[in-house]
């Protein structure tokens, strides 16, 4: 059983945010699933990964490649992950279900602070996932430093 939690970026953006928790998943063994909604931003993102320094390399792929299976970090756009993850990482508005974060050991549901209508669907999921009982934490970055702000 896993838990959800709500990163509202306010200082960082998601590209300099995304790299951070993706490396913190790898060395904890998972494999990932970026969950984005439009493919023309999961292809930004892949560049920004591929472009990133060379020591903190993070091995990706995106989806319909023919070793999607075999990739630690696999950016997709729906709800199937090939490469059978154990963490999903939700960008963009991309909605996870209460199912999703039961199956998984973590999901990290990113949203950029900036904009009022990724906010307002950051609390919709927020309110969707803890009415149905799933565990959720909400992050902040608003002092400078990610600090845990609410817990359901």
């Amino acid at each position: 059983m896993g838990n959800a939690l709500f990163y509202h970026l306010t200082r960082q953006p998601l590209e300099v945010t995304l790299p951070m928790l993706l490396e913190k998943s790898l060395e904890r063994g998972w494999k990932v699933a970026v969950r984005g909604t439009d493919q023309g931003r999961l292809q930004q993102l892949d560049q920004q990964l591929w472009q990133g320094p060379i020591d903190g390399f993070l091995p990706h792929g995106i989806e319909g490649g023919p070793h999607d299976a075999e990739q630690p970090i696999l950016l997709v756009s729906g709800t199937d992950a090939a490469n059978g993850a154990a963490c999903l990482m939700a960008v963009d508005g991309a909605e996870v279900s209460p199912a999703e974060v039961e199956a998984l050991d973590r999901v990290c549901i990113l949203f950029n602070g900036h904009n009022p209508e990724a906010v307002q669907a950051a609390r919709v999921q927020w309110k969707t996932l803890t009415g149905a009982g799933c565990k959720a934490q909400y992050w902040s970055e608003e002092d400078g430093r990610w600090q845990k702000k609410a817990e359901a």
